[in-house]
């Protein structure tokens, strides 16, 4: 086995991934960036979920949000769910964690505000259970997943937006909607702080 030629692989796909979501999400993350501002500047707020492995994507993405990306700016209203231990713990005497995003959003959530979903799996049941409620609350949902979309792409309404990434293997996926995270945040500063460049 050669390490070099093999971390070689790595970087080489994972340009060659990139490249292809810039074709295909340059315009969708821009749609993006404008529905999760225009709902700040009207008092919304973001709720951001992440099942399995990207849970702690969300909470970043989320403290981005509130605490600032790159440059100095009042705090965003965003919360990550699932973030607050007490929120994991059993409801009812039902130990099934399904519909934990869902409950969250069924208490926070408000018209007018943004549900974010990142999942590497398309499947996810967590998920497609949170855009059901956040439909539910009559709110937007911007949903990053990868391998076709699946379900989560068939849970979404026709004013939502899907970020897909386009991969299959789960590390792809992850890097791309880290890209598209930041893509994010930087947009969204761009829009409320008035840069140009």
């Amino acid at each position: 086995m050669n390490l070099i030629d093999r971390i070689s692989h790595q970087f080489e796909d994972n340009m060659r991934a990139s490249l292809e979501a810039l074709e295909l999400l340059a315009a969708p993350i821009a749609g993006a960036v404008e529905l999760i501002t225009a709902s700040l500047l009207d008092s919304g707020k973001v709720l951001v979920c992440g099942s399995s492995g990207s849970a702690g994507d969300a909470r970043r993405f989320a403290a981005q949000l509130v605490n600032g990306f790159e440059l100095e700016r009042p705090a965003l209203a965003a919360m990550a769910l699932s973030a607050d231990s007490s929120s994991l713990a059993p409801v009812a005497g039902d130990p099934d964690t399904q519909a934990l995003f869902a409950r969250q959003i069924a208490a926070f959530g408000q018209p007018g505000d943004i549900l974010l979903t990142l999942s590497a799996n398309p499947d996810s049941a967590r998920v497609f259970d949170a855009i059901r409620a956040a439909h539910e609350r009559d709110m937007r949902v911007i949903a990053l997943t990868g391998a076709g979309g699946g379900r989560t792409a068939d849970a979404l309404a026709p004013a939502d937006i899907l970020l897909c990434a386009p991969a299959e293997r789960i590390a792809r996926i992850r890097e791309i909607h880290l890209l598209i995270l930041h893509c994010l945040c930087d947009g969204i500063d761009c829009l409320l702080l008035g840069v140009e460049d």
